[in-house]
């Protein structure tokens, strides 16, 4: 097989192709149309550039098509390239997209598009969502925008802030009624809320359930809640390392309660081991903490709304009391 005969394959036959033809199927939920995620029991292939990358969430593998069956089969490139020849003209089963939703201005920088939104505000589009959709209670939202990690997106999205450790911003997360995503440009580090020098070190997979849980635990003194954006980069994998390195640092492993988040929990567990750091488990007793804030947050405004209609309701009228008295 010559070059030119190689690059016709990569164009011609997807990344998504190989993995449905391998059983993996789609999840619409958590994907975009610029990433669109792929799951086979507890493996996990993210599929960019138009179906002609990919790369593993959970590992560093990535790389275009023929990678991608090298990786999945463990076969050489040549055996590789004629399984993927077979799948020209495979058909693959595409999600029906809603319309792509922009999150900024090309021409500017990443601060400079996170400065020209505004912070949430009650009333706002964002606002609504994250108090009326996520649940998330306003003391926590007055917390996380006044420690500036938090942005008005387009569409009633949120953004939250992606920080280095010398907080430094390098992008964003973005999640709306109808949209996800991470900022064109940015590079996933750490969504940090709390106090930056804090020793105990809860980490989740999205800035949502960061929040959640700070929520449950009412911003716990001495924690810093921490969502990776659903990514594991060597970027973050440096800065978690290096928080966990301080003398008495513990690291939570406070990730969904799914196939995904004990992956990301055992990571964690070798990274304390490297670190010499303590480690703990810390699972959602639902799948992740905003379902779980949700359950308690529907209730507690169930019992407040049930007091304030009691508060103004009128009065019951009392009755006469049957047959009076005589003369």
């Amino acid at each position: 097989m010559n070059r030119r005969e190689i690059e016709a394959l990569r164009e011609r036959v997807s990344c998504a192709a190989v993995l449905e033809q391998a059983g993996f199927t789609i999840d619409v939920k958590e994907s975009t149309r610029r990433a669109v995620k792929f799951r086979r029991a507890t493996e996990i292939i993210i599929v960019t550039h138009e179906g002609r990358g990919w790369f593993d969430p959970l590992s560093d593998a990535k790389g275009d098509v023929f990678g991608l069956v090298e990786h999945l089969d463990h076969v050489g490139f040549l055996e590789g390239a004629g399984r993927v020849a077979r799948l020209v003209g495979f058909a693959i089963t595409e999600p029906e997209w809603q319309r792509q939703r922009p999150d900024e201005e090309y021409d500017l920088s990443l601060p400079e598009r996170w400065q020209a939104r505004r912070r949430p505000w009650p009333g706002s589009s964002t606002w609504g969502y994250l108090y009326g959709e996520r649940f998330l209670p306003a003391p926590l939202l007055r917390a996380a925008i006044r420690q500036g990690r938090l942005r008005e997106g387009p569409y009633g999205s949120m953004w939250a802030a992606h920080t280095d450790n010398d907080g430094t911003l390098t992008g964003w997360e973005a999640r709306g009624p109808e949209y996800r995503g991470f900022a064109s440009g940015g590079t996933k580090i750490l969504f940090r809320l709390g106090q930056d020098n804090a020793l105990r070190l809860a980490v989740t997979e999205a800035a949502i359930d960061a929040m959640s849980l700070a929520a449950i635990e009412g911003l716990r003194d001495g924690t810093l809640y921490l969502s990776t954006g659903g990514g594991w980069s060597p970027s973050t994998e440096a800065a978690l390392r290096k928080m966990a390195s301080r003398p008495d640092a513990l690291l939570v492993a406070a990730t969904d309660a799914n196939p995904q988040g004990e992956m990301f929990a055992e990571r964690l567990r070798g990274l304390a081991d490297v670190a010499g750091c303590d480690w703990s488990r810390l699972r959602p007793p639902e799948e992740d903490w905003n379902e779980t804030l949700k359950i308690g947050e529907k209730e507690k405004r169930r019992r407040k709304e049930g007091r304030r209609r009691a508060a103004f309701a009128p009065p019951a009228s009392r009755e006469a009391a049957p047959g009076g008295a005589g003369p």
